[in-house]
């Protein structure tokens, strides 16, 4: 049975204002935490990774995925579902942000010149280093994949790939530790298990399973003449 399809400014303008509205919580986090005993997750893996610039592209990524699903996603209630994984997601990392501050220090002196290193300076000056543990940046990105795949199994396994390219730069950008990515994982499978599940299954119109793979293209199209676009501010400038 079809069901009747969200329309676009819908799908597209609720999430996004509801993460805006969400982001400056996880700075106000950052602030308060900031005098309090930091706690630093590493392991002897951390330090077998040492910081790669060149990740910093990849993880900046992290906030295009996001809207993959809201594209390619047309249900009424497979969208609902998603969103609210997501609210899951941040509300109990905010919620460990709290109980459990951590911070990484950053190894500056270790990067290197060049465009990956200017880039990754940038990422370094726009979030502070805390709020580590678990990683919303590993998390949200896989509960994106996992709501894609019940519309397009392909570009499901596509933006599964992609998520674990960033979840692995965030551990090479030095912005996480390889335990917050275990836990940013298990919780992206706590909140899939709690909402998408279970969710039914509904017939995808052919015409919406078509247009999947090409709006997945046209996202990581974007996002190249983004980085292109930077690079020729860092050659510039």
């Amino acid at each position: 049975m079809l069901t009747r399809p969200f329309p676009l400014r819908t799908r597209v303008v609720v999430p996004a204002v509801t993460l805006m509205l969400l982001v400056p919580c996880y700075l106000v986090i950052a602030a308060v935490t900031r005098d309090r005993t930091l706690h630093l997750p590493e392991l002897a893996l951390d330090r077998m990774m040492p910081v790669q610039p060149a990740w910093a592209p990849i993880y900046l990524s992290y906030f295009l995925i996001p809207f993959l699903p809201m594209l390619i996603m047309r249900q009424e209630e497979l969208i609902r579902r998603t969103f609210l994984a997501w609210l899951m997601v941040w509300i109990v990392g905010y919620a460990c942000f709290l109980v459990y501050p951590t911070t990484l220090p950053r190894p500056v002196g270790e990067i290197g010149k060049g465009f990956f290193a200017w880039f990754l300076l940038g990422v370094w000056d726009g979030d502070p280093p805390r709020n580590c543990f678990p990683s919303l940046h590993v998390a949200t990105p896989f509960v994106a994949a996992l709501g894609c795949w019940r519309v397009h199994r392909g570009v499901g396994l596509a933006a599964g790939l992609w998520a674990a390219l960033i979840a692995i730069s965030t551990v090479y950008a030095k912005q996480h530790y390889v335990a917050d990515v275990i836990a940013g994982i298990f919780l992206a499978g706590a909140a899939w298990a709690v909402f998408l599940r279970n969710c039914p299954r509904v017939v995808i119109p052919e015409s919406d399973r078509r247009a999947a793979p090409l709006l997945l293209l046209g996202l990581i199209g974007i996002y190249v003449l983004v980085v292109a676009g930077l690079w020729v501010a860092y050659v510039i400038g």
